[in-house]
């Protein structure tokens, strides 16, 4: 399997409202950290979550979280 771009060594804090979003999981995407439709020439497909509330999340720029689509602080180990 190939690795996703790493797109940036710290996470992307954003608000977000209730409702799907799709997170960029091959690191192309133009819209980081969410889907453009990119990972088309991959072999990755985009990751959809949903929030049920509003509000502040930290999403991995690095695309090599263990809570995909959320930052769990792997990139402070670099």
């Amino acid at each position: 399997m190939s690795e996703p771009v790493i797109s940036r060594n710290a996470p992307y804090a954003v608000e977000l409202e209730v409702g799907a979003c799709w997170w960029c999981r091959c690191g192309r995407s133009a819209n980081q950290p969410f889907c453009d439709g990119s990972y088309k020439v991959t072999e990755f497909t985009p990751l959809e979550f949903e929030l049920t509330e509003r509000g502040k999340v930290w999403l991995s720029g690095r695309k090599h979280s263990k809570d995909a689509p959320f930052c769990d602080g792997t990139h402070k180990a670099l």
